[in-house]
């Protein structure tokens, strides 16, 4: 068991993971909903507005704005928050919606903000605000794969996010570029630069088959990249699932295709 200044948490899995989390007496989590798996009994469960942290303190009016920026990330207006209200302490799991892995973020240690993409996170300790963040250039918004919204990860706890694949973590010195696939930026923190630059070369973006833009991410600064964006597994599976399968499906030329690549 890992111990962190706010939650004590471990890991479990390779491929498919869930994140276990200890919970002192009246100390509570809070998650995604539908990122729950499982917990022990004299755990409170509790669905609130938006992320129950310091920032929506505001009155019934300042929650309902805070947690309805939330539908502009695609996410729910709710959360919910797991308290221990039994004696001794009390563990509950949250588990990852899709294969991948759980990457653990301390916002102590990170700048107290982790800016990320709109379906990362899963879970964190109550307290960390979970709220969106605008991109300042109107190109990485357009064609920066994520949009113009992303996720805001603030405070001075634990929080928790799951990314597609395998994780990769890059820390990157004052002016060093790296460029990466739009949809495989995961996270970064607040003063990494994230601008996008369109693919050079008539034949590549024309038959390349990867996209018209990279992420560029410049340092100083840390970044976590996945090596699998779920938008890339969903487009695989539409590929080769039954009536989303080849248009020419059925056809001569069809036929011929399904046999040369292996699809029969």
């Amino acid at each position: 068991m890992i111990s962190n200044h706010e939650i004590d948490y471990k890991i479990y899995g390779e491929e498919l993971q869930f994140v276990e989390i200890e919970l002192d007496p009246n100390e509570t989590a809070i998650a995604e909903s539908g990122a729950f798996m499982m917990m022990d009994n004299g755990i409170e469960m509790q669905t609130i507005f938006g992320d129950g942290s310091q920032q929506q303190s505001g009155g019934i009016l300042g929650k309902l704005m805070s947690a309805g920026k939330r539908l502009l990330v695609g996410e729910s207006l709710f959360m919910t928050a797991f308290t221990n209200v039994g004696q001794g302490k009390k563990k509950v799991s949250f588990a990852s919606p899709y294969t991948g892995k759980i990457i653990v973020f301390d916002l102590k240690q990170l700048g107290g903000k982790i800016i990320a993409q709109k379906d990362a996170f899963l879970c964190a300790a109550k307290g960390v605000s979970i709220g969106i963040e605008f991109q300042r250039k109107l190109g990485t918004g357009i064609f920066g794969g994520e949009g113009f919204i992303m996720q805001k990860l603030e405070g001075d706890g634990l929080a928790f996010a799951h990314a597609g694949g395998y994780i990769v973590e890059r820390n990157l010195l004052p002016g060093e570029i790296l460029k990466v696939d739009t949809g495989c930026v995961v996270a970064y923190t607040a003063d990494i630069d994230f601008d996008i630059e369109m693919v050079r070369g008539v034949k590549n973006f024309m038959f390349g088959g990867e996209g018209l833009f990279f992420a560029v991410l410049t340092g100083p600064g840390k970044v976590w990249l996945q090596s699998l964006p779920i938008s890339r597994l969903a487009g695989r599976i539409m590929q080769y699932g039954g009536s989303f399968g080849r248009k020419e499906e059925g056809s001569i030329l069809g036929g011929l295709g399904n046999l040369l690549d292996g699809r029969e």
